[in-house]
């Protein structure tokens, strides 16, 4: 296969799991949470599986293409701005427990959960000019860690399955994939 068809390859490949990462974020839209702000970051399972498949830009671009779309489609200007410093402060920690190779991918994805409400809550002390926020951070610190697990744990099974020629795994990420 030349060149320009992997590149048109790995761009449709992109699309197509933004638009199921895009889905999963708006079926959790109808999922009643007891804590503003609270999701099970379902979503985020479509860039948990493209690290150590796809690679690093891969899995940002469907990362930040899923959060300004899904802002676009089902929220506003501040749900967009919650949802980009979660996804930021989220990605940049689980590419580097990724890269440094701390975890497996049920660890790096309760890193990623907890290190969004962080995010989120950061923001939110910002824009609301209050620290009475922080109260709502030991109880979405809890739904991160839980939630970030169960998408752990759900990658953790889907990777493996996932045909090769899609998705192609070097020997480094073969042995973590074995160690989650």
């Amino acid at each position: 296969m030349n060149e320009r068809n992997s590149i048109a390859r790995r761009v449709a490949l992109s699309a197509v799991l933004c638009a199921l990462s895009l889905l999963f974020s708006y079926l959790e839209t109808f999922i009643p949470m007891p804590v503003p702000g609270m999701k099970i970051g379902l979503a985020n399972l479509i860039p948990l599986i493209l690290l150590p498949t796809v690679g690093i830009p891969a899995a940002a671009a469907v990362s930040l293409s899923r959060i300004a779309l899904s802002a676009l489609l089902f929220g506003s200007p501040v749900s967009f701005l919650y949802s980009l410093a979660g996804g930021v402060v989220s990605f940049i920690v689980m590419v580097l427990a990724f890269r440094f190779r701390l975890f497996g991918l049920p660890g790096i994805s309760i890193l990623g959960g907890v290190a969004h409400n962080v995010g989120q809550i950061a923001v939110a002390v910002f824009a609301l000019g209050t620290v009475r926020i922080l109260s709502l951070l030991p109880w979405l610190l809890l739904s991160g860690t839980v939630a970030g697990l169960a998408v752990g744990l759900l990658g953790a099974v889907v990777l493996p399955r996932l045909p090769r020629a899609l998705f192609p795994r070097k020997k480094a990420e073969e042995d973590q994939e074995k160690d989650a």
